[in-house]
């Protein structure tokens, strides 16, 4: 049996720094007539049974798009899996799925197949790989399901100075879930990506 929808929460995570879009809030930067923060919760949105947002700055705006929004715990800008460890202290389910902020695109179907190659596999965390234009595979980390087990694990490799979820992930047990589209997981780290977003796929 899969995971039922509801057993997960969905969590943006736009609590970086930005630093490649010259240190601007990137959820915030417009893709046509929305914000990338907004793209994101749109599409994650049928996919999951409540949804959040990791945000470090610019709270009160986060806070307008009507889903709870929670800071990291940690200071300092620690990276995404310190975005990853505050949703699991703040959900209420037993899963959690991250997406980044500034990938609009990501599958439709993302959550249901991570959920359901954790389920068939016993594992704890679930990630998708994509191949790169030489055919090798790669892992797409910050899309992310993990298991609200796994929160006292986060915190002590976080603690321990952890900063690269693949790290973390291998050492759970993770299971890699093979998806064909590597276009659908581009990212806009910068002005120029977010140029290219534009013209590449509908809004």
């Amino acid at each position: 049996m899969g995971i039922p929808i509801e057993h997960i929460t969905g969590l943006v995570l736009a609590g970086g720094r930005g630093s490649r879009m010259g240190g601007i809030d990137k959820g915030l930067q417009h893709l046509g007539e929305r914000t990338l923060v907004e793209h994101a919760l749109a599409r994650l949105r049928p996919q999951v049974g409540g949804l959040g947002i990791n945000a470090n700055r610019s709270l009160e705006v986060y806070a307008k798009f009507g889903v709870p929004v929670w800071p990291d715990t940690l200071e300092g800008f620690a990276g995404p899996l310190a975005g990853m460890l505050a949703g699991l202290a703040a959900m209420t389910t037993e899963w959690l799925v991250t997406v980044p902020c500034d990938t609009p695109h990501f599958p439709t179907d993302l959550v249901a197949r991570l959920a359901s190659a954790a389920a068939e596999g016993g594992c704890r965390a679930a990630m998708p790989q994509t191949r790169d234009a030489t055919g090798a595979l790669q892992p797409q980390p910050v899309f992310c399901l993990l298991h609200r087990a796994l929160r006292g694990e986060l915190e002590a490799a976080l603690a321990g100075g952890e900063r690269k979820v693949e790290h973390f992930t291998r050492a759970m047990g993770q299971v890699l879930v093979p998806f064909d589209d590597a276009g659908a997981f581009f990212n806009a780290n910068t002005p120029a990506d977010l140029r290219h977003l534009q013209h590449t796929r509908p809004t």
